[in-house]
């Protein structure tokens, strides 16, 4: 395995497992805020974090304007519509249906690649992989929460979580293809920032917001987190999908580590959440599934390496 190699998985690694803080930290935050108020503040917040390990302010706009196409459909994408309809979808469904839908995602980004790009191919591996990730995810789910699916209300928040999914895998599959000269910084913030502006003002017209709200500590403490905590994982993912032996499907099968994190983090913190075995077995299929496929396309890569090169191979 090449030191590159290493260091993307390590990092994917680190970002998910900051992800997997956001849903037990979120249901802290909607106790006292309406949902696209909380998610309008935390990324407004999040982009402006971002702004001072970014560029001198004319090159910053500069920056933006060459790249302005990816720059706007970032921030449609992967900010307003993905976040607004994750708020609402979840809202509508049961936790462990949510759950199971959130964490599909890297199947959904698996198809939308191999539709965009040339490249992307579902190999045998590949294919397994998604398929126990996503056994590992309805065990995670399952042993957490019971399955309950009761009319319309439910299917509409399902839609809404999947097409979130879309626009998301959208989003990572441009920046992969597109965003060679983009700064992943001046993207994450800006796109975070002006996405975040949006999605809060948009909050004061469909939601009932206290027009002077008086929030507790424990509600600022956890929007500055998971404010930072989208700032870093966000500009770092932008990162990863920039390099140009990343493959956009492979980088997001770590997302289906997500959940066994978030699982892990809520027994720590949540008082009425205790392991399960239902629950670990999901988890267990799911760190052997990307263990299995990584060791493959990591041994695929040394046979590569171990090739001699010039005018002497056979």
């Amino acid at each position: 395995m090449t030191d590159r190699r290493l260091n993307t998985i390590v990092w994917a690694i680190i970002t998910c497992l900051l992800w997997s803080t956001a849903y037990p930290f979120i249901k802290i935050g909607l106790q006292y805020s309406t949902p696209l108020h909380f998610a309008g503040s935390r990324f407004i917040i999040a982009g402006l974090m971002i702004l001072p390990f970014t560029l001198r302010p004319r090159d910053y706009l500069r920056m933006v304007k060459t790249n302005m196409g990816l720059v706007i459909w970032v921030t449609v994408l992967q900010t307003l519509i993905n976040y607004t309809l994750f708020y609402i979808g979840m809202e509508k469904v049961p936790g462990a249906i949510g759950a199971v839908i959130v964490g599909s995602q890297p199947f959904v980004t698996a198809i939308v690649s191999r539709i965009m790009i040339r490249d992307e191919r579902f190999t045998r591996a590949k294919v397994l992989t998604i398929i126990l990730g996503l056994a590992g995810i309805v065990l995670v789910s399952v042993g957490r929460q019971e399955f309950n699916f009761s009319g319309p209300a439910e299917l509409a928040g399902i839609a809404m979580i999947f097409i979130a999914n879309i626009s998301t895998a959208t989003s990572n599959v441009l920046i992969s293809k597109n965003g060679k000269n983009m700064n992943p910084l001046v993207l994450s913030s800006f796109s975070l920032l002006i996405g975040g502006l949006i999605i809060f003002l948009f909050s004061f017209t469909v939601e009932d917001v206290p027009s002077k709200p008086d929030f507790p500590l424990k509600y600022w403490l956890v929007l500055i987190w998971l404010a930072f905590m989208s700032a870093f994982t966000f500009s770092k993912w932008y990162v990863l999908l920039k390099r140009p032996e990343v493959k956009v499907s492979d980088l997001n099968l770590w997302k289906f580590i997500i959940p066994v994190f978030g699982a892990i983090l809520s027994w720590m913190i949540v008082p009425d959440e205790n392991p399960d075995w239902v629950t670990v077995i999901g988890m267990l299929i799911i760190s052997l599934s990307l263990i299995y496929f990584f060791g493959i396309t990591g041994r695929k890569e040394r046979k590569v390496e171990e090739v001699p090169a010039g005018p002497m191979a056979k």
